[in-house]
């Protein structure tokens, strides 16, 4: 080993004449060490004892500006922060009870362009880790077919579930009784209505009722429900009857002939709309629910990819789901609840946005996690409840976005820093822009085991054909 007091130009000399000799980290060019006592007296940096060599790598622990974990261990490992590469943990549920709050909703957005992993990581980290957990379950309505069923189905049955299915034929639907018990009970008439509402505006492509049409479901909804009130359970068919008659109620006597006219037609009209809706799905809407429909087991799959996007089965179907479950939550108090809507953009605008923020308040008290899946934000009427819905989210998992006008609304919607919007651009599949509460955002890497990515793999349908290809 050379001598400390060498000079830099002295030790460079002495590594290029013999190259091949075994260098010490002495010898290297770099800050030369003060081991003089006097000097360390006068303020220099003079360590009295010689510093032992390290590497750049090494030395990283001594910046603690640059490993600070942004979260903390708390939750469900979410994957890996790009920047310290340390463990990013997040869960909605345990950030919302945390003491104090970190976060003030449980809502989750979870959003990004085709291929970018977001898929993958709602199935691992918003579905399956989650349920490992005591009293935690999920609920999901699943969207995207994989073969002839949904992509949850797989998921579904390694939790010991099989996949409530959803077909237009009905030769082997689930069925939704809108007028369910559990509904009638938990939503009150009030909530009932705003249901049958909302599924005549389904059923009608969104477009609004008038005040006679809403009077005439609301007259047709009471004569039903006083008509099954101590016989057996009512169902939607049990209401098309009772649609145009003018019930024997003192606030009707003062209506002119002229006005009970305009009622009855108006009844009439919203009775040809239900009927035609039955008649199109006889076996998914038409009767009572059936027994397989459940909150029973971890994970129930509303499995709703076998019926057709240009109607308004899905919609239906999702509506009637969440009403039906939100009556099976508060009767069993004690469990916490993640219920994910796939290509959920649906879900948070139209009628179905006015069901989801009148249940807001009752869905914290019950310990309920709603996960919003879709695209991207212009998906969304910028006048629609939907946007409420969203900007409410306190968790945000933003995967790639292809286009600037798809990342300037998730900066502006969530308040990233502006530079943001650049990296969502430019995200690798599996990463993802994350953010809770009034945290900074951060990038990080979504990583699974063999056995997840095994469970949650959404391209064999691609693979297939890759392989009948070749």
């Amino acid at each position: 080993m050379s001598e400390p007091n060498l000079t830099r130009r002295q030790q460079n000399a002495a590594v290029d004449e013999n190259p091949a000799r075994e260098v010490s980290p002495y010898e290297l060019p770099g800050s030369q060490l003060r081991t003089k006592y006097r000097a360390a007296r006068r303020g220099l940096y003079a360590p009295k004892l010689a510093g032992a060599p390290s590497t750049t790598r090494q030395a990283a622990v001594l910046n603690t500006a640059l490993i600070g974990q942004p979260t903390g261990t708390q939750g469900i490992a979410n994957g890996r922060d790009q920047l310290s590469h340390t463990l990013i943990a997040h869960d909605p549920i345990t950030a919302y009870n945390a003491r104090p709050r970190l976060v003030s909703s449980p809502n989750t957005v979870v959003a990004g362009g085709v291929g970018g992993g977001k898929s993958s990581f709602v199935k691992t980290v918003c579905v399956g880790r989650p349920l490992l957990l005591k009293y935690r379950r999920a609920v999901v309505f699943d969207k995207k077919p994989q073969g002839d069923e949904g992509e949850y189905a797989a998921i579904a049955r390694a939790y010991g579930a099989e996949p409530l299915r959803f077909t237009v034929d009905g030769s082997s639907s689930t069925r939704l009784n809108l007028l369910d018990p559990l509904i009638v009970r938990n939503a009150g008439a009030a909530g009932t209505y705003r249901l049958l509402h909302t599924i005549v505006r389904i059923a009608r492509e969104n477009a609004r009722l008038t005040d006679w049409e809403e009077e005439s479901i609301r007259a047709a909804l009471t004569l039903t429900l006083a008509q099954f009130e101590d016989a057996r359970t009512a169902t939607m068919s049990d209401v098309l009857p009772f649609l145009g008659r003018i019930p024997d109620d003192p606030k009707y006597d003062d209506l002119a002939p002229t006005a009970r006219d305009m009622l009855h037609h108006a009844g009439l009209g919203v009775r040809w709309t239900l009927t035609g809706l039955l008649d199109e799905y006889a076996g998914l809407l038409d009767g009572e629910t059936s027994d397989t429909v459940d909150l029973t087991g971890k994970l129930t799959s509303f499995d709703i990819s076998q019926l057709p996007n240009d109607g308004p089965a899905v919609n239906v179907v999702r509506a009637i789901g969440n009403e039906w479950m939100m009556g099976r939550l508060r009767g069993e108090r004690g469990w916490a609840t993640t219920v994910v809507y796939e290509e959920g953009w649906d879900m948070v605008d139209g009628p179905t946005a006015h069901l989801l923020k009148s249940n807001q308040k009752l869905s914290r008290a019950l310990g309920l996690s709603n996960v919003f899946v879709f695209h991207k934000g212009k998906d969304i009427a910028p006048d629609s409840p939907g946007q409420t819905v969203i900007s409410e989210a306190q968790s945000i998992y933003m995967f790639r976005q292809d286009r600037p006008e798809d990342a300037a609304w998730a900066v502006r919607t969530f308040d990233f820093e502006p530079s943001t919007a650049d990296v969502l651009q430019r995200l690798a599949p599996g990463h993802f822009v994350f953010k809770y509460g009034s945290q900074p955002e951060v990038h990080v890497q979504h990583v699974r085991s063999e056995w997840e990515v095994e469970l949650t793999d959404t391209d064999d349908a691609m693979q297939i054909s890759a392989e009948d290809a070749g």
